[in-house]
């Protein structure tokens, strides 16, 4: 269920939606930004060379720019989804998740890609291959969204169950944890997807972040 309007307007602050829904998507840009971004960096062939004031290596200005579009994509998500459910709500139950499983790893690598080719152009932003970065860059980029669409469309979705901030914080970095998982298998067991110089090689001890 989600508050909107008028209807919203008349809860206290911490009980409205959009403040949940942004809460969410703080904690988890700030844990993509601050920590996955270097696996952009070592996995990806991925690199920013704008100048800037940085957080672990990471520009601020990236920080404010992935909560806007994070919130704009998982709203997008969540009214997909939901109109995905109505539509197969008759059908048996493992083709309904079926459907709803292969829109979500579609819909997830549709906007890793689009947000990939849409920043091609920007000259701060390199990439050691960028045919490589399109098609399997999109790809890893996806796993953030696998995880984190029908995580973020569980808040106050059901009626009667409506989430508090505690628990809106604890889910986000649930989903976070989760997508750091993901990723560092990949990092160890695929490795990267373009050579790397020996001062940036994926398959060090340890993590990416931790030199």
């Amino acid at each position: 269920m989600i508050f909107v309007g008028k209807a919203d307007s008349k809860l206290c602050w911490k009980d409205r939606y959009w403040v949940k829904a942004s809460l969410w998507i703080i904690i988890f840009s700030y844990v993509g930004n601050y920590f996955w971004t270097h696996y952009f960096f070592t996995v990806l062939g991925a690199s920013y060379t704008f100048p800037s004031w940085k957080m672990n290596n990471v520009p601020h200005t990236t920080f404010l720019l992935t909560h806007v579009c994070f919130l704009f994509y998982h709203v997008a998500s969540n009214m997909t989804i939901r109109r995905l459910r109505h539509a197969v709500a008759d059908l048996p139950d493992n083709l309904r998740w079926a459907a709803e499983g292969a829109w979500i790893l579609a819909l997830s690598y549709f906007i890793a890609y689009l947000e990939t080719l849409a920043v091609s152009n920007f000259p701060y932003y390199e990439f050691v291959d960028r045919a490589s970065m399109y098609k399997v860059g999109s790809l890893f980029y996806a796993i953030y969204f696998f995880v984190s669409f029908p995580m973020f469309l569980r808040i106050d979705e059901k009626p009667g169950d409506l989430w508090e901030l505690p628990r809106v914080a604890v889910d986000s970095l649930g989903a976070a944890m989760l997508v750091t998982i993901i990723l560092d298998l990949w990092r160890i067991f695929l490795g990267p997807i373009v050579p790397h110089p020996k001062t940036k090689q994926c398959l060090q001890q340890g993590l990416p972040w931790f030199p």
